[in-house]
Formats: structure tokens, sequence, C-alpha cells
């Protein structure tokens, strides 16, 4: 299946609201304000407000130290010439110094010159991408827009019980083992909990195949500077990763890291686009802060494996990738038969690099106090955000230089939530939980999951 396959029609971003330079140096100092009002709807903190400044300080210091070097290094051709030509010694001589002057100046400011570009450069990296101009703007749940809700909550008539008790009930998972091994939000699959949790790897990368898919397994560990690049912060006390101490590796948070990075400083052909890759991996976060009810069980914990998508596009084809993500993983969850909502990420909660971001959140009936709707996935256009700092381009067919690619990723199946949504939605009366049809054919063609003798 083509990038484009699910028949919308969209202008390309870039030439509908003229952002094809976002977060270029050039663009952030021709549109400072336009990205300071995005900095402030995206809630970032001071001291990246801060940085804002100090780039567009730090650039045009860089401007005044590379016309510097370049006047210098004029002198310097000036001089080598005269000194050729002189046939006086003294002047000569004299001309000679002055040549030993220039190099030292031009190395000085050569050496200033390059910790600026570093520092401005790092700097820049901690700006948010540029949000789409549809996307709400806002800072809290609130503020997200509900685009769309399939199929109808389940009505029990008896007290549903969560995925915990359960899961405990049915000897499937093993909190307190987790805890005893690895601590808390640790957790063991056992029995028919893991045939389900490879059951349902199963259903998404084949039905991902189908659709044009390229299935990867990922490392589970990335250097950080593409982490870096993906846009996360591998260190500091904010950090959601886990970082191998006294090396430059960290545990990913999701293989969008992984994939993403296999084609870092790569120049990619045009007529090769759009490469999709569907991933599998482990994914590990530290969860830091995350507390509460609604986080009990499966929802948030430090490890999971997850099925994820990732696209590489070219700038005009990557709206209707977004959108095509988005298809792929509705398509999954009506599969499965569980009802979802699809929301529109407000511009506070879209993080630092997608441009535009929908999240399918699917009805937990053991969530709260009588269900609630929980994340599930997530899909993010992030347009050159990434691809520039990890330096991936293309070559456009019958065109000269290079473009950034475009960059894409969704969740397809996270299998901890999605496990939830599967065992609270499908339970019976009895305590057993009923499979979902698609799934049958990879748990030995039974239709139930029972209570264990």
């Amino acid at each position: 299946m083509r990038v484009g396959s699910t028949g919308v029609a969209a202008a390309p971003l870039w030439e509908k609201h003229g952002i094809f330079e976002m977060l270029d140096a050039k663009y952030v100092i021709a549109n400072i304000e336009k990205v300071r009002r995005n900095c402030v709807d995206r809630g970032v903190p001071a001291d990246v407000l801060a940085d804002l400044d100090a780039f567009v300080e730090l650039e045009r210091r860089r401007k005044d130290l590379l016309q510097s070097v370049e006047e210098t290094r004029r002198l310097q051709n000036e001089t080598a010439q005269a000194t050729a030509k002189e046939k006086d010694p003294a002047k000569r001589s004299e001309f000679v110094e002055k040549g030993k002057r220039l190099k030292e100046s031009v190395q000085n400011d050569e050496e200033t010159l390059k910790r600026v570009e570093l520092e401005a450069r790092a700097r820049l990296a901690r700006i948010p991408n540029m949000t789409h101009p549809d996307a709400p703007i806002g800072s809290t749940e609130e503020d997200n827009r509900e685009l769309r809700k399939v199929g109808t909550p389940r009505v029990f008539d008896f007290k549903p019980r969560d995925h915990v008790e359960l899961g405990v009930a049915l000897d499937l998972i093993d909190f307190e083992a987790g805890g005893k091994v690895s601590g808390h939000g640790f957790y063991f699959l056992k029995n028919d909990a893991v045939l389900l949790d490879l059951a349902l790897q199963r259903y998404a990368i084949n039905k991902l195949i189908a659709a044009g898919f390229t299935p990867i397994i990922t490392p589970d560990l990335a250097r950080n500077s593409i982490l870096e690049g993906i846009g996360f912060n591998p260190r500091g006390p904010e950090t959601q990763i886990y970082s191998i101490e006294n090396s430059d590796l960290s545990l990913i948070g999701t293989a969008e890291i992984t994939l993403g990075g296999m084609h870092a400083d790569q120049i990619l052909d045009e007529s090769s686009l759009p490469i999709k890759y569907v991933g599998i991996s482990h994914c590990f976060r530290t969860e830091a802060g995350a507390a509460g009810r609604a986080s009990k069980g499966l929802y948030r914990v430090h490890q999971f494996t997850k099925v994820e998508m990732f696209a590489f596009t070219t700038v005009e084809g990557s709206a209707a990738a977004h959108l095509e993500l988005l298809s792929l993983e509705e398509s999954i969850f009506q599969g499965l038969g569980l009802p979802y909502r699809v929301l529109d990420i407000c511009s506070g909660d879209l993080g630092g690099p997608a441009y535009r971001k929908f999240d399918l959140e699917a009805w937990m009936p053991g969530r709260g106090e009588g269900g609630e709707y929980g994340e599930v996935t997530s899909t993010s256009d992030c347009g050159d955000y990434q691809s520039r700092r990890l330096n991936i381009r293309y070559r456009p067919a019958g065109q000269k230089g290079t473009r950034f690619v475009h960059t894409l990723n969704g969740t397809a199946i996270a299998l901890s939530r999605t496990l939830i949504a599967v065992i609270e939605n499908y339970q019976r009366e009895d305590g057993s939980i009923e499979i979902p049809e698609v799934l049958r054919g990879d748990m030995g063609c039974r239709e139930v999951i029972g209570v264990r003798s």
C-alpha cells in the first residue's frame, strides 16, 4: 500500500503553511516572534525560552565571528602576496611578523567560532517543533479535541472487575513477583496472558505487513546521540530514559528511537520513499512522578513490549502518511472489537518533536469509578524536526540538491495497555475472558481464557 492510499486529499503542509524550513536556524531568526509564541503555546519552561533568546544572541555573534575570520583570511592572503613580492629584507620581516599575528588571530577566532556554533546548536536543539495550525491550543487533557468515538462501551449485567483482579484470579499477571525481582512497576505475564500478548503482536504485524510495512526487530539500546536526534533527553532530572552507566547507551522508551536512527546520516533516493517500518521492541520508561489509581496495574509500567510504525516520506507525502497511520491504528482496534475515541492533541501535550499528534483511547471498564477511556496509541507527524537532527535527506527526482525527509511514528499496539482493554472488555460474569475472534487462531482456536483448576 502506498502512502496516500487512505483516499484523503491534502495539500502539502510546507506549501499550505510555508513551514518547509521548520526550525532551521534561518527560519528561527526570520520568525523569532512566531517561534516564541509557539514555545508559549506548548508550555515550555522558562529556561527553554531563555535558550531561544540565547540562540538569537549566539547566532548574531556567530555571524560577526565568521565575518572576522573571513576578513582576517583576506588580510592573510594580501600579506602573503606582499611578502612574496617584497625585496627589502626589513619590510619583508615586517610582513612575516604580520602574517604570524594574523594566523594566530584567525586560529583564535576559529576556535571561538566553533564553540559558539556548538553552543548555538545545543540551544536550538531544545526548542520544540512548530505546531500544526489546526491543532488545539492548550495545556490540559480537557484542551484536547475529540474527533470521533467508534463503538459503544459495553453495558454489563454484572459488576465488572479490573484487569488486576482478573489477572490475579486467572493466574495471568504476577505483580508481587515482579516487584520482588525488579521493583515496583515490573510484572510477570503468565500462562494465557503470554499467548494473548504474542497473539496481539502477530495480529498487528500481519496487518501492517499487508499494508506494505517492513517488519523489524530492533535493538533495545541506542546511542545517546540517536535519542537526542529523535528528540529524547537521555540525561537530566526530567528524563524518562534509563541510561547505562559509563557508556553512551540508553535503554529505548520506544522503537521510534531505533527505527528513526536506522537511516541517520544517509541520503535516500526519492524513488525509495515512503519507507515504512513496523518494529517490535521492549520499551523502558522510568515513569518518574507517575502515580495514582488510574495508573495502577499494567497501565503505567517500567517495561513493556510495543509494535511501532515508523515512516520516512517526502515533504509532500507526510500529511497523507499521518492519516494513513491513524487509519491503521483504528483498523487494528476495530478488528479487536474495542470501543475507542480519537483525540487531536493540544499544543501543550505534543512533546518536542511532534508537529501534530493524534491519540487513540480505548474504553477500559475497570478504569475509574465506572469505566474510562485510556490512551493506547498515538501517531505523530514530526515534519523534518528529527531528520534535521539526524541528518537524513533525500534527492528529489529531477532537481538539484537534497531535502530533509519527513518522519512519522505511530503505535500499532502497546501490549500492556491493549491487554488491559481486552481483558476488561471481554470479561464474563464467571470470571473467564472471551478471546477476540481475530486472535483465536494464534491461541489454539480457543474461544475463552478460563479459570485455572
